[in-house]
């Protein structure tokens, strides 16, 4: 039974040292990890498993956790201080396709066959490899895509137009409570929210499940829709 109580300690404190070692090496996801990110995230998840387990050196495990942590951290800091380390470990973009040129070599380079790459285009909506000027496999195995100019979306600077500034919008409610430092933050007050409320026909904050407003003050609420929907449109 004490075995019990050990493994039960040893697996929570693995999750608090993992939580904490990965606060420390950033937000970013799997999909814009590096190769050499993505190997380190898996070895220090197989030595928290083994915290979680190894009741006779659980400490030899946990420094080890620490170490690989801390290193990885560092190493993370040298390469945005260091633009040839940066090269070494995480690679540097490769020109797979230009201005109707395929680059063979860099396909094999890049470990990709031609029909792997235009499983790729099709995926980013280009049927149609005239209509790209550029394609770019970046260092964490993402393509990205440069369309010809004839072939982008208009712009309001294409059609001679002024649309207003586009601003961050800042929720002022969220399941029925205010969030007051939101709301101070959007220089706004409660009146002002409550007015606003008032005119899309909204009472009380309580029916409220979601409110945002912009910088112009512009407010957009909705309402708590308790009931469950069902709607076969998805099927």
């Amino acid at each position: 039974m004490p075995d019990v109580f050990k493994v039960i300690g040893t697996s929570l404190l693995s999750l608090v040292v993992l939580f904490f070692l990965c606060r420390l090496n950033g937000q970013r996801q799997i999909s814009q990890m590096s190769l050499f990110d993505y190997i380190n995230s898996i070895t220090i998840g197989s030595i928290a498993a083994e915290l979680a387990t190894d009741l006779e050196n659980w400490q030899r495990t946990l420094t080890a956790m620490v170490v690989y942590g801390a290193a990885i951290a560092l190493i993370g800091y040298l390469t945005c201080k260091s633009l040839g380390l940066r090269k070494v470990l995480n690679g540097t973009p490769l020109l797979l396709f230009e201005n109707g040129n395929l680059y063979k070599a860099n396909l094999l380079r890049a470990k990709l066959d031609v029909n792997e790459f235009l499983t790729q285009c099709r995926v980013a909506g280009y049927h149609d490899l005239s209509q790209l000027a550029a394609v770019v496999l970046e260092t964490n195995g993402q393509m990205s895509f440069l369309p010809r100019a004839e072939q982008r979306p208009a712009t309001p600077q294409d059609l001679n137009l002024n649309p207003p500034p586009a601003s961050l919008w800042a929720d002022l409610i969220l399941d029925g409570k205010i969030l007051t430092k939101n709301l101070a933050a959007a220089g706004r007050e409660e009146r002002w929210l409550r007015q606003q409320l008032s005119r899309c026909g909204i009472g009380q904050i309580s029916e409220v499940f979601l409110a945002m407003c912009d910088q112009a003050g512009n407010l957009q609420a909705y309402r708590k829709q308790e009931a469950p929907v069902k709607k076969d449109l998805f099927e």
